[in-house]
């Protein structure tokens, strides 16, 4: 029994699931890792912050090699990522080399209580759970936690069974592209592609069929120079400058190099490479407009390059003449909220198709096809919120996306939307509000370009582009309606205690020398869920009211709170320190009981 006034320690659950990937078929069970830490990523690989946490521990996992394990736990959102392909797939192409446990049914997901992806957990050398970290931004956090228990790492070597073997991914090294992302025909015909997964430029011949040239040099990195210098890290996005712009400025287009958090300019005529915003680090709240966030995708209009900064979910602009960075539309909140600019929500823009007055998103996290207008109006012509999703044509306001990462102005008005989790080009068309689809057996298509009377397609998963014809119409399909099934919170009705706690990292303390350092918004889908407790405070404490006759919704919960390197023990602040921005967003499936219970307590560890 715990000593009186203690916590009691809590097991860590075993890890169950339908298989396992990068362990050469072998199951893993907790018990093969004692004597070592052990670190679970609750992930799905539609998720922008799950992908941004793969990147951030990459060097915790290195450091601590010897003394901590990580395992990722696939626990998908999307019908698509439940498929086991897909899912190897997606650990070849994000060079996931830790074992991962595909838990489609969200077992394990549910036996620790995960509420929101990503969510980590630390587990001790004798199996106990000592930490749990919701969203991203914790790597130090954890580092600083190893440190505080073990020291320097190297010398803590494992007193059980090491990890399991990891085993090498799927060879594509025989294909011309590797997980392709963008396609642009270029002024001389030929096609230029963004080679995501090779971590550079593709240009290709028109039929698509031979490589003319690569720039970068295919490893992953953040480097200018010539195109066998150059390096670029998951490049998604590609646009062209106009012809006296690109003049006037030294370059022609601009790739969203996704995983360096920058925009890079390419000068077509010798394929040098040049940075123009980005250092290669995320922006965090607080940060100002040199650094940004996963920009995915970009697009010339209203006389500016507009950037889908995914990993915050805005809509930023540069100005190529001045160099000038700044945000244009969205919150940061990740959700489907239309209006003004600035009020908009938005959920991980992936693609951008200027048409005119209007400009053209595909909004992967709502399954929507959104627009924003040069009035700065945001609408929506597809979609309706995080969690519904599906495979239905017909009139706008029933029809279904799953995850859309590309979108593409057409000659006739009507837009093609790649419609990437259901292998599917869709075609909507503004003037009677209409779905059909163009294609269905396509392979993760993600981006597509017009080139005379034909669509070039790609099919990413695949490692092509696809040409498929513009001429006739589309056929309607009624597949599916599905709504993301995760555990539903139990609540009551009436009054509801919100506590979010926040917990500084080891060697740190929450810092309000400068005002509040913490903020909490909170939401409802549908609103009328919530009679009360809605908006923005600065208190992590919210009383809210919860209506029984609506039953069941969604609760909105976005956190946040600063922390900084505290001084040692004589008082003297340590060399290098610094202050961190911990923020979690939570979309809470809920439902209203009479005798639920009346109090709901969220973590947001530092």
């Amino acid at each position: 029994m715990p000593a009186p006034g203690t916590t009691p320690r809590v097991r860590a659950p075993e890890l169950v699931g339908r298989g396992w990937l990068n362990t050469d078929g072998r199951s893993v069970a907790l018990a093969d890792l004692r004597g070592r830490w052990v670190l679970l990523d609750f992930w799905t690989f539609c998720c922008i912050n799950c992908l941004h946490v793969i990147d951030e521990l990459r060097p915790v996992e290195e450091k601590w090699a010897q003394e901590l394990v990580v395992i990722g736990v696939h626990s998908p959102k999307f019908v698509h990522e439940a498929d086991p392909d897909a899912l190897a797939a997606a650990v070849e192409r994000y060079e996931v080399t830790h074992p991962v446990l595909d838990d489609p049914d969200l077992v394990t997901w549910q036996a620790y209580t995960a509420r929101a992806w990503p969510t980590l957990v630390l587990i001790d050398p004798e199996g106990y759970v000592v930490a749990q970290y919701a969203g991203e931004g914790h790597a130090h956090a954890i580092d600083a936690l190893l440190t505080d228990r073990l020291g320097t790492p190297g010398g803590n070597a494992p007193t059980a069974a090491p990890t399991a073997r990891v085993a090498g991914t799927a060879d594509t090294a025989d294909t011309v592209l590797r997980f392709p992302a963008e396609v642009l025909a270029l002024p001389s015909g030929n096609l230029l592609v963004a080679d995501a997964g090779a971590h550079r430029l593709t240009e290709l011949t028109p039929d698509a069929g031979t490589v003319v040239r690569r720039i970068g040099t295919g490893e992953r990195g953040f480097t200018d120079g010539g195109p066998e210098q150059a390096r670029f890290s998951e490049p998604n996005g590609l646009c062209a400058l106009p012809d006296d712009l690109a003049a006037a400025v030294g370059y022609d287009l601009v790739v969203a190099d996704t995983v360096n958090h920058a925009l890079r300019g390419v000068r077509l005529a010798d394929g040098t490479v040049t940075t123009l915003a980005g250092d290669g680090e995320q922006w965090r709240p607080g940060d100002g407009p040199a650094r940004l966030s996963s920009p995915w995708a970009v697009a010339w209009w209203q006389d500016r390059v507009w950037v889908a900064m995914a990993g915050i979910h805005q809509l930023w602009t540069l100005d190529p003449r001045t160099g000038t960075v700044a945000a244009a539309a969205g919150t940061t909140n990740e959700g489907l909220v239309d209006g003004p600019a600035d009020e908009a929500w938005f959920a991980q823009t992936s693609g951008l198709a200027a048409d005119g007055d209007r400009l053209w998103l595909a909004d992967s996290e709502v399954s929507a096809l959104r627009w924003i207008d040069a009035d700065g109006t945001v609408g929506t012509a597809v979609g309706t919120g995080l969690f519904e999703f599906g495979f239905r044509d017909g009139p706008a306001a029933q029809a279904l996306l799953q995850h859309p990462l590309g979108v593409t102005a057409l000659p006739d008005g009507s837009v093609a939307v790649c419609d990437t989790y259901n292998h599917a080009v869709r075609r909507y068309e503004p003037r009677t509000a209409t779905v059909t689809t163009l294609a269905d057996d396509l392979e993760e298509p993600s981006g597509a370009t017009v080139v005379g009377d034909l669509l070039l397609v790609v099919e990413s998963t695949a490692h092509r582009i696809t040409a498929l014809p513009l001429g006739g119409a589309g056929r309607a399909v009624d597949g599916f309606a599905h709504t993301t099934q995760r555990p539903v919170t139990e609540l009551a009705a009436g009054s509801v205690d919100l506590r979010v706690t926040f917990t500084p990292p080891p060697g740190q303390k929450v810092d309000d020398r400068f005002g509040p350092a913490t903020q909490l918004v909170v939401s409802a889908t549908p609103a009328a869920l919530l009679r009360s407790g809605e908006g923005r405070s600065t208190d992590l404490r919210r009383a809210l009211e919860l209506d029984p006759a609506v039953g069941d919704g969604v609760l909105h919960v976005a956190a946040r709170a600063a922390s900084c390197d505290a001084p040692d023990a004589s008082g003297e602040v340590p060399e290098g320190a610094a202050c961190h921005v911990h923020q979690q967003d939570w979309g809470i499936p809920v439902r209203v009981v009479p005798d639920g219970p009346a109090r709901l307590d969220l973590p947001l560890s530092g």
